[in-house]
């Protein structure tokens, strides 16, 4: 959500940012805000007149009243409940208008940085970097499903027994590897400094519309029936919710913090859940980084975070590039974002195995995250990125792992989580 201030002085640029977004259906509630804004400032001014006219009244009543002139006094008292009353009713005016303003804002997207490349959709995405070499061996890689049947470690048929399509049963050694992974990466993470943490892994209704926008919350997330509770899709909702209503002291940002949680999602859209493997399923586990820092310092720590995840899979041999998302990929809230991608030498291409994001005071300014500065309070930047999400990146280690006899090799970083194995028969 931007600052109403901002949008007052600057409409042109929130309508501009709107299509670069190719939100055009969006560039109408930029002057109905402006329109509701201009009502509900004039009812304020109004109201704060009439509340020291109203002052100006009372304080007459009592003199009055000491020099018996009865009559005078009660025709004062008399002004002054007119006076209530009309600004009975003009404060219900101003609040319902504030959150019909507040709803509109909650709609119009974020500014972008200059930077972000203009596109339609992820296919105009600008590759950045790579990392590692892409390499096809001469040997056939299997679909990760048959990989992972090979060493008896998925049952599908039996999550879909006990929960339906989109789920599934790790087994034996993959799932074993599947959580020396996890672990890992939060020993990885804790190396850097960041807390570890394990948060919530529900969250109520004004979190959720604090970190998200109204269209992500219907395509993710899982509503507790009769409860004003949701399963998170991520642990970054949790993370930032933990400081709503907060003023942090400035001593003690940047605060970063890396978190598991399993996460849930509807994964409602096109693409679908995946029938037989577990790329795209309503279930999974993830190891996150969040950073609160100061507006100063956030563009600085969006770089390190991404870096910080190519890393962890260059120790796991596993190659990566980096994938800036053009405008109209961005959600809502972010002001720039960029996808690691790990290397599939079976399709011979890359795929999404995690995501860095900077949504400048966007969050911050929905759930009220503020810290105190030489000029007052102001608030607070935010920023995500997955370390490590699984058993998307499970695929990507298998693939990458695959020895020309069916096994599978554990690089040294893991092995310790592995029990010291070297390959996995």
């Amino acid at each position: 959500m931007i600052d109403i201030k901002f949008l007052r002085e600057n409409p042109d640029v929130v309508k501009e940012n709107i299509k670069k977004k190719f939100q055009d259906e969006k560039l109408e509630l930029v002057d109905k805000v402006i329109e509701l804004d201009k009502k509900s400032r004039e009812l304020k001014a109004n109201g704060d007149n009439l509340r020291m006219t109203r002052k100006k009244i009372s304080d007459e009543i009592g003199k009055l009243f000491k020099e018996k002139k009865i009559d005078e006094a009660n025709s004062n008292k008399q002004k002054v409940t007119s006076i209530n009353e009309q600004l009975e009713s003009m404060e219900k005016e101003e609040t319902e208008l504030n959150k019909e303003i507040r709803e509109i804002m909650l709609k119009i997207p974020n500014i972008i940085d200059k930077s972000v490349p203009i596109g339609r959709d992820d296919s105009e995405n600008v590759e950045l970097e790579k990392f590692g070499e892409p390499i096809v061996p001469d040997y056939e890689i299997p679909y990760h499903a048959d990989i992972l049947e090979k060493f008896s470690g998925i049952d599908k048929e039996a999550s879909g027994r006990t929960s339906g399509n989109g789920f599934y049963f790790l087994m034996g050694d993959m799932a074993r590897l599947h959580s020396a992974m996890l672990a890992y990466a939060r020993d990885f993470m804790i190396n850097k400094g960041f807390t570890y943490c394990i948060p919530p892994f529900m969250i109520r209704g004004d979190v959720v519309n604090g970190v998200m926008s109204f269209a992500e919350m219907e395509n993710m997330m899982y509503k507790i029936e009769g409860e004003d509770l949701y399963l998170i899709g991520t642990s970054e909702h949790s993370m930032i919710g933990r400081f709503k209503d907060q003023i942090v002291s400035s001593d003690s940002l940047p605060i970063t913090l890396t978190s598991y949680s399993p996460c849930f999602r509807k994964e409602v859209g096109a693409h679908g859940i995946e029938e037989r493997g577990v790329y795209r399923v309503h279930q999974f586990e993830k190891q996150e980084m969040v950073v609160i820092c100061k507006p100063e310092d956030s563009m600085k720590w969006y770089k390190k975070m991404y870096e910080f995840t190519v890393e962890f899979f260059r120790s796991l041999d596993i190659p990566v590039r980096t994938l800036e998302c053009c405008s109209g990929d961005l959600a809502d809230l972010k002001v720039k974002s960029c996808d690691v991608e790990a290397w599939s030498p079976r399709q011979q291409k890359y795929f999404e195995v995690g995501s860095c994001s900077t949504l400048g005071d966007a969050q911050a300014r929905r759930l009220g995250i503020r810290t105190k500065g030489e000029n007052g309070t102001y608030f607070v930047h935010t920023l995500n990125n997955t370390v490590l999400a699984t058993p998307r990146a499970l695929i990507a280690f298998l693939e990458n792992n695959y020895m020309r006899d069916g096994s599978i090799k554990i690089p040294a970083a893991l092995r310790p989580y592995m029990g010291g194995i070297e390959v996995i028969k």
